[in-house]
This record gives C-alpha cells, structure tokens and sequence, in this order.
C-alpha cells in the first residue's frame, strides 16, 4: 500500500514538473513573440567603406538581441566637413546629421550608422558612439575597438564583441533606454574600453522589462 502512494506521488510530481517547464517555456515564447511583432525594421548604414563580414555580423548579432528584422542599408558618403584636422578625429553630430538627411526611417525603425573613423563630442576625448534618445538614429565608430589601436594583435572574435555591445547599447538609446548602473549590463556607460569588455551584450532585467515597455508604448 505505501509503494503505490509511493508511485502515485512519484507521477503527480513529475506532472507537476512537466507542467511548469511547459508555461515557462510558453510564456517565455509568448514574450518573445510580442516584441518581435512590436518592432520595426533597424537599418544598418556603411558611413564609407565598411567590410562586408563586418555589416553580416553585426545583422544576425542586432537581429537576434532585438528579436527584428535588420537590413543593410546603401553606402552613404562620409561627409568630409566632419573632420577635425586639429584633433585628427571627427565630429559626431556631423555625421549624425547626414544620416537624417540620407534615410527617411518608418515610425516604428531604427537606423545605425558604421563609421571606421575615430569620434568625438565638445567635452570628450572621443566617444564609441552616440544615439538619438527616444528617436531613430544612432552611431558608432569601430575605430577603438580593433585591438591594432592599442598597438596591439587583430583579434576578430574580441572585435566582433565589442563592435555588438556598442551597437545594441547605441540602439537601446534610441529605445528610450539611458545608461545603466549595472556594470555588466549593456547600457552601461563605456568610458573606456575595460567598460565595454567587462560588460554583456544583454539587457539585464531591468533594462529588458523598460525596453519592452518602451516599444508597446510605441507599437
């Protein structure tokens, strides 16, 4: 008699088991699903000449992070009035301003512009990228984030990482999102480069639960 209540408690347990590895797994889905149909495009845009396995990378990594659809956009010409001569870099908002005048984003897009140059803003010494909080556009500059400016070996997979944890940080900006304390989350402010290594290319949870709110606001 105490086996079969044995094995009988034995089944319901399992059951039980089995039913919340379902709903997790269900509601988990579910949640991924809303967001995928809430967004918009996010258009990648070479500011230049920008390696192609570079743009490819970064479509799948954006593409998977922000559960959208990313299409590489048409070169757009670098705007030589951006360059500083004096600090040999060049001026962000520029180039920011020469999106907006080369694409026209849908309400609910996003778009990213590539630059290989090295950036900066009045106040800084030079900046990863820069992004519209709330709005359409964002940037990022590759330049500091190749090991070889540190006179240092190429490392493609190191480059790679850091070229997504910008990019994601950059176009959770414009997702409304601003800088997180969490040192491992991605919108975490980069003032130097151990900053972007040490943090993730995810959304800690709180930054995850703001961004679905932000785009349902939106949707």
């Amino acid at each position: 008699m105490g086996r079969k209540v044995g094995i009988r408690n034995l089944i319901c347990i399992t059951g039980l088991l089995l039913t919340f590895i379902f709903w997790g797994a269900f509601i988990h889905g579910l949640g991924a699903g809303n967001r995928s149909k809430m967004e918009g495009k996010i258009y990648l845009v070479p500011v230049g000449n920008i390696e192609s396995w570079v743009l490819e990378a970064l479509k799948k990594g954006i593409g998977e992070t922000f559960s959208s659809k990313v299409e590489i956009y048409e070169k757009m010409k670098f705007p030589q009035r951006a360059f500083n001569a004096e600090r040999n870099q060049y001026f962000c908002p520029h180039i920011m301003n020469g999106l907006q005048d080369f694409i026209d984003p849908g309400k609910k897009d996003k778009v990213l512009g590539i630059v290989v140059e090295d950036l900066y803003i009045h106040g800084l010494n030079f900046v990863f990228g820069q992004a519209e909080l709330g709005g359409h556009f964002a940037l990022i500059s590759l330049a500091r984030l190749h090991q070889s400016f540190y006179g240092l070996a190429e490392n493609k997979i190191i480059f790679l990482e850091r070229t997504k944890k910008e990019a994601v940080h950059e176009l959770g900006h414009t997702f409304g999102l601003e800088h997180c304390p969490d040192p491992e989350c991605v919108m975490h402010f980069s003032n130097s480069l151990m900053d972007t290594d040490r943090k993730s290319a995810s959304f800690c949870a709180r930054c995850e639960e703001l961004l679905i709110k932000r785009i349902k606001t939106t949707d």
